[in-house]
């Protein structure tokens, strides 16, 4: 058999690099971005009226949908470009899978026909979309513990997964309800406060618990965290995170009495602080992870496909990746500012 030149044996080796960097960005691009969104989809039953649930979504209208772009082109990266990982974690998260694809579906079908319907209809419609937003949020928080836990199909570890999907909807709830901070007003964005201070408790105890099982299930894991001098390079990562919480928590505290003075100034708070621990808690999953894309089992150089499927791929995504950021930030440039009332 002929020798590859060595210049294939450089692509080989960051290749397969460069497509887990932007899978992994595209999954953290989902997570915030159809994160807020379902946490409006959870929060929209505890809305007041239906001037408040049609303002939360009309907050949310011109975006959910290309946001879930990220979803679809993460779990498309997975598939051609590591077809082996893709279908060990596919193969044992069929079940969540499938609940993830039926609610996100429900979602889409609920937010056409509530728009439609008659009056008489539409509050079934919002039901079936906080349905919908929930049972996503959990599964996606389900298979992000069974990922965490390798797989295993134990008590404990099933029992951990279906934790994490909780406070999955919590941090979920968390984001949508920063959101409806900065993008309403008057009653709404009042009681958005409310949401987001009933947040915290249950997102703070998934980051912890996510935090402290990371590098129980693996020796290598635990030595990356803990070693020396790892252990006091890595602090302020836990640290941040610790005062992203308070800000938050500060945050909220004080603007019911700012609001009702006319003053908007840090409504965004929040939500960026909300943004911010998510990024410090994704990577900080990802420096646990690196280089697994699953546990002691599969590294993203041996899950990789083939070097010369993966230029082919690579040209492809060369194009598709700036597209998509492209059209996402001119999206939010266009539609930002406060929301208003949906009229049919």
């Amino acid at each position: 058999m002929p020798e590859l030149p060595v210049s294939l044996f450089v692509i080989e080796g960051w290749l397969p690099l460069v497509f887990a960097v932007v899978m992994a960005l595209s999954m953290l691009a989902y997570v915030v971005l159809d994160g807020y969104d379902l946490g409006v989809g959870i929060l929209l039953e505890q809305a007041d009226d239906v001037s408040q649930r049609d303002t939360m979504i009309a907050s949310i209208g011109p975006f959910w949908d290309a946001n879930e772009t990220w979803l679809v082109l993460g779990v498309g990266i997975l598939l051609v470009a590591f077809p082996a990982a893709h279908g060990v974690i596919l193969g044992h998260l069929y079940l969540p899978v499938a609940l993830m694809l039926l609610s996100l579906s429900l979602r889409g079908v609920a937010f056409d026909f509530r728009a439609k319907a008659q009056s008489a209809y539409r509050p079934l419609w919002n039901r079936v979309f906080a349905v919908g937003s929930v049972l996503a949020s959990w599964a996606q928080g389900y298979m992000l513990g069974q990922l965490i836990t390798g797989f295993s199909n134990e008590i404990e570890a099933n029992f951990f997964s279906a934790l994490i999907g909780l406070c999955l909807i919590a941090a979920y709830r968390l984001l949508g309800a920063g959101w409806l901070i900065m993008k309403t007003e008057g009653a709404l964005q009042l009681k958005a406060v409310t949401w987001v201070k009933a947040s915290l408790g249950w997102t703070g105890l998934g980051v912890v618990a996510i935090s402290i099982a990371t590098p129980w299930v693996s020796a290598r894991i635990f030595d990356k965290w803990f070693g020396f001098p790892n252990v006091l390079i890595l602090l302020p990562v836990p640290l941040l995170t610790a005062v992203l919480f308070a800000l938050t928590a500060r945050s909220v505290a004080h603007l019911p009495a700012r609001l009702s003075k006319g003053v908007t100034g840090g409504s965004g708070v929040p939500f960026g602080c909300t943004v911010g621990i998510f990024l410090l808690s994704f990577c900080g999953l990802g420096y646990s992870l690196f280089p697994w894309l699953v546990i002691e089992k599969l590294t993203i150089w041996q899950a990789a496909t083939a070097t010369e499927s993966l230029l082919v791929i690579f040209y492809g995504v060369v194009v598709v990746f700036p597209v998509i950021i492209g059209y996402t930030v001119y999206a939010y440039r266009v539609f930002w500012g406060k929301a208003t009332t949906l009229s049919y």
